[in-house]
């Protein structure tokens, strides 16, 4: 951009900036405009302005401490105070340790300037004396507590410095600083914080080397017992911290970390205070960045962190921060103005109140509408959410009718609610097209209309005007005939229903319901049947356009997906016919590989059944035919959700409904749902036309099952079922959380989440590339079973390559050279050395298989971004690498590894070391989820595999040693899902993992070997002679249990054993 344009911007944002000087957006946009302009000057104008404006994070406040640094002069008092001042603005608006530590040097620096200054000036005073440096730097300190991962930067700081005076001070003034530096130790030992064992370690130097000897024990156990409840809170939370590293302390983390706290049993104030300021500042750091729901997330937080400390009692500069930080949150200006409200009403209060620092109603409210965020000036503006508009406005005008009811408004107090709340309904529809559908400020003074006021005709009025505005809406029209009979204009009321009951409304039936309660309480019985006569009329008119609708979406679905259809097979025609016309390469003496391996080597190869055959008319050939295939059951579009059901519905009503369908009720705890599968699509679109009917007198929703259903992926590794609810619960209520089995695959990492509606799905696809840890953005789409192929692990196994023969010095850059898609520079450049190379495609992870030690196994897994790419990668079966040719195959999930010649390093057999290191789990609850149960046995030791046995209510859990599996067994505190205490024992040898496992034989004490008939067979086809170690399975007829000579122990078995 060149000067000219860059002016022409700088000038355009300044004009948007003088007409919403409180758009986070505009100031960030000034502020990357002056930086590019490389104008120092109109930076800081840029900087200041937005400070002044609102609160603003340590990225906009460091520049401009340092700036006004160097502009005052600093070596006189008067300029150290300013700087000091700009210090105080910016720590008031957000927690930052940048800012911070920066204010706990420069207080170090003026103290020893001014200290060392033969003369000092006239005005200093107490001004960088001992007592004050140190009183300020623990106000700074006290600051930065509330974060336990970080504080103690804060305080080795400001400890630091105590022992530098301690060591200058003289010997009379020794004593009295021994004591002030044991005092501030002692109180941060009753801290939570991260390095709490150096904090006592410091404690114990500091009374070794200033204390008596004699004292020194009881000290150390005294400062001991203080610190107890400190660290036993800090380890509480240490996960929780961890967790939160983890994602990068995105606002997600911080809101389901506190969430977790605010669960607790008795949460903790001073770690919840430090949490919401802490995830507050993040929310800053991120909403400057422009990262999008930055913004909303900050004003959750202050919604959730007022309704917490409310109790505590707020103070005047505690509001002035909320507002300053939250300009367009109506939730937070509400409360404020209810804050203003009870210091009003309280006598007590009123003679304790600063009336410097706490505005009145009005002040407040005129501010929050000065901000111009509750505003829209034109249509082409971008929408405001109704949702803040009305609490601001019922905040205001609630506080003046309870002023009106108590003798307390002035002679205008009737005329101002009447304004306040006409001005609020007038933003309210100018803010959206949708406005509010709940209609919550035209009911309020609706009823002070009817009941304060009595002024029904200004009622009537207002609900016309509504009704005219929102022409489409039921209830708009139903509140105005409400309105219209509670003020006896009946007649008025039916030409109402008569007019709007063929109108296109959203749902015509509760007007059609509500004219028929009308005609039944203030009708006559020809009005009642000419009612019910349109109103069937109606019916038939409106089922007729409904199912018409719903054969044109049926029809324009059924051509898309006939399209689909067409275009694959299109493409697999294309693949053949290139595959035919093609040759393959040929490569001498290639590695033979198992293309696609059966699923269980255990037993013996079966010969393949004959398929039946057919002659052909000329008689020469013989025509094989191929069994049809059956056909799979399409439960994704088959099944449609049923949500906002009445409490007594059942399953006959919903029979009612839907015909030749299976229905499935689920209560949760604040609504019952249901769904409803049909044995074929067909029966769907008549389905979807039961939308807003009526069961119980309350409208029920009916939707595709798929359509509030999303699948979720690339999550980060340490998100389980709690951390999904937490991210997601946000935009709706969670029907379920579907997670995939990690019996076969460990690496899978997905899920599917379905709400009980499909708006919430679609507010929640904000989330989509949203980066909750670094470099891993989330995926989150609509899980529609047209377009699985979009889903990244649609076709996992189809893109997953398995590596094997690698040389132990073969590096992932090496896997990436032979595989991935390299620049034409690079191989050029490649050719012209006489090297090969190959080329497949863009690859999404390379995993080389590594031991305990961090030696490589010899084998790797290649993710491919496309299923094309990973088969075209199959050509470097063969491929040279490290001296080492490379086998190359696709992985079969199903299939494990298995080395029959090989032994564990524990010295078993693969299959016994398994066993040695499985537990088995018992009492596990009926429709456990495998992935569930996964996650939660993580938390505990470290799983490798899990597989449940649904008809056992029992699972196998196999970990990844036997130390891991001892863990589990001897565990004492009980591992609890959902109502059920688990049950764990050791996995015994038995035929089937899937199977009780068989009680211990009777042996009477006498060893057993272990029986011949498991050890491997002495060649191929070969019977093996009789003799020591051979087993004789005798007929079941004639099986005799062999007769005992005597009674033999453990010495005969060791004389047998020489």
């Amino acid at each position: 951009m060149d000067e000219s344009s860059s002016l022409d911007a700088l000038a355009d944002t300044l004009t948007k900036l003088s007409a919403n000087s409180y758009s986070a957006d505009l100031h960030v946009q000034h502020i990357c405009l002056a930086k590019s302009m490389d104008d120092k000057d109109q930076l800081l104008v840029a900087l200041e302005m937005a400070v002044n404006y609102m609160a603003t994070p340590d990225t906009i406040w460091l520049p401009l401490i340092d700036a006004k640094t160097a502009a005052s002069d600093i070596n006189t008092p008067e300029g150290a105070l300013e700087v000091l001042g700009v210090y105080s603005k910016a720590e008031s608006d957000y927690m930052s340790f940048s800012i911070l530590q920066k204010h706990l040097a420069f207080l170090a620096d003026r103290h020893e300037y001014f200290s060392g200054l033969e003369v000092e000036p006239d005005n200093l005073g107490e001004l960088f004396s001992d007592d004050w440096t140190r009183e300020a730097m623990s106000i700074v300190v006290s600051k930065g507590t509330g974060d336990i991962s970080q504080s103690h930067v804060l305080w080795d700081q400001y400890y630091n410095w105590e022992l530098e005076i301690l060591e200058k001070a003289s010997t009379d003034e020794k004593p009295r600083l021994v004591d002030v530096i044991e005092k501030i130790l002692l109180a941060r030992l009753q801290q939570p914080h991260a390095n709490h064992q150096d904090t006592y370690q410091s404690y114990s130097s500091f009374t070794t080397a200033h204390k008596p000897a004699s004292e020194y024990e009881s000290l150390l156990i005294s400062a001991s017992k203080l610190r107890s409840r400190a660290i036993k809170a800090y380890e509480k939370r240490e996960a929780s911290e961890m967790a939160l590293a983890a994602a990068g302390y995105s606002v997600d983390a911080y809101a389901t970390y506190i969430a977790a706290e605010q669960r607790r049993r008795d949460p903790d104030y001073f770690i919840l205070c430090g949490l919401y300021e802490r995830g507050l500042a993040e929310a800053s750091r991120r909403q400057f960045a422009s990262e999008l729901g930055a913004e909303r997330a900050m004003q959750m937080f202050w919604v959730g962190y007022i309704d917490f400390v409310k109790s505590h009692g707020l103070s005047a500069e505690f509001w002035r921060r909320a507002t300053r930080s939250a300009p367009g949150s109506g939730e937070v200006w509400a409360r404020y103005i209810r804050f203003l409200e009870r210091e009003q009403e309280s006598e007590a209060s009123k003679d304790e109140m600063d009336l410097d620092k706490n505005e009145d109603i009005e002040a407040a409210y005129t501010r929050a509408l000065s901000t111009t965020l509750f505003t829209r000036g034109k249509n082409s503006d971008p929408e405001i959410d109704a949702d803040q508009i009305v609490p601001l406005v019922l905040a205001r005008a609630g506080a003046e009718k309870r002023a009106v009811e108590a003798g307390r408004a002035d002679s205008d107090g009737l005329a101002t609610l009447i304004k306040v709340v006409e001005d609020g309904i007038a933003m309210v529809r100018q803010a959206s097209n949708s406005g509010d559908p709940r209609f919550r400020l035209e009911k309020f003074l609706s009823e002070f209309y009817l009941s304060l006021a009595d002024v029904p005709d200004a009622a009537v009025q207002l609900w016309a005007s509504t009704a005219a505005h929102y022409r489409s809406s039921w209830a708009a029209w139903v509140a105005y005939t409400d309105v219209l009979i509670r003020t006896d204009h009946h007649d008025l009321a039916r030409k109402t229903f008569q007019d709007m009951s063929t109108k296109k409304l959203d749902y015509p039936e509760a007007l059609w319901d509500a004219w028929h309660n009308f005609e039944h309480a203030h009708g006559s019985l020809s009005s009642l049947e000419e009612e019910i006569s349109k109103i069937t009329q109606a019916r038939a008119q409106l089922e007729t356009r409904r199912a018409r609708e719903a054969e044109k979406a049926y029809a324009a679905a059924a051509a898309q997906y006939a399209e689909q259809q067409a275009a694959s097979v299109a493409a697999v025609s294309m693949l053949a016919t290139g595959a035919t016309q093609g040759s393959a390469p040929v490569v001498s003496e290639a590695m033979d590989v198992d293309f696609s391996a059966p699923a269980d080597t255990k037993e013996k190869r079966k010969a393949e059944e004959e398929l039946p055959v057919t002659e052909t008319s000329g008689g020469k050939k013989p025509r094989l035919e191929t069994p049809p295939v059956s056909l799979k059951r399409d439960r994704e579009n088959c099944t449609v959700f049923v949500a906002d059901l009445p409490s007594e519905a059942t399953e006959a009503d919903l029979k009612a409904l839907f015909k030749d369908a299976n229905v499935k009720f689920t209560r949760m705890p604040e609504t019952l749902v249901a769904t409803v599968e049909f044995y074929d699509r067909d029966s769907v679109p008549a389905a979807l036309t039961k939308d807003k009917k009526k069961i119980h007198e309350t409208e029920i929703s009916v939707h595709l099952a798929w359509r509030s259903t999303l699948y979720i992926t690339n999550f980060p590794e340490k998100f389980d079922d709690t951390s999904i609810r937490d991210l997601f619960g946000q935009y709706g209520l969670i029907f379920d959380v579907r997670w995939p089995s990690k019996k076969f695959k460990a690496t899978r990492r997905f899920c599917y989440l379905q709400y009980t509606s499909p708006s919430s799905a679609e507010r929640a696809l904000e989330l989509h590339g949203r980066e909750l840890e670094p470099d891993r953005a989330i995926s989150v789409l609509i899980s529609n079973p047209e377009r699985k192929k979009e889903r990244s692990d649609a076709d996992a196994n189809e893109r997953e390559l398995y590596v094997a023969g690698l040389s132990k010095f073969a590096t992932k850059e090496d896997l990436r050279k032979v595989f991935e898609t390299v620049s034409p520079f690079y191989v050029q450049w490649l050719v012209a050395k006489g090297g090969c190379f190959c080329q497949y495609g863009p690859i999404k992870e390379i995993r080389l298989a590594e031991d305990k030690s961090g030696q490589p196994k010899g084998f790797a897994f290649i993710d491919f971004e496309s299923e094309t790419d990973a088969r075209a990668a199959l050509a470097a079966n063969n491929h040279e690498l490290k001296n080492r040719r490379i086998a190359v195959t696709f992985t079969d999930s199903r299939v494990r590894a298995r080395n029959k010649e090989g032994t564990a390093e524990t010295g078993l057999g693969r299959r016994d070391d398994a066993r040695n290191r499985s537990v088995r789990v018992r009492n596990i609850p009926s429709g456990t989820q495998e992935g569930l149960l996964h996650q939660l046995l993580e938390k505990h030791s470290l799983v490798k595999r899990t597989e449940i046995f649904a008809a056992l209510n029992e699972a196998v859990v196999e970990l990844e040693n036997p130390a891991e599996a001892g863990k589990l067994l001897l565990r004492t505190e009980p591992i609890i899902l959902g109502e059920n205490v688990l049950q764990f024992s050791e996995e015994q040898a038995g035929p089937s993992r899937g199977q009780p496992a068989a009680p211990p034989p009777v042996t009477g004490g006498m060893f057993v070997p272990r029986v011949a008939g498991s050890r491997p067979r002495a060649g191929l086809g070969r019977a093996r002679k009789s003799g020591f170690g051979a087993t004789q399975t005798p007929s079941s007829s004639n099986a005799q249990p062999p007769e005992r000579t005597g009674k033999k122990g453990q010495d005969d078995f060791r004389k047998m054993l020489g």
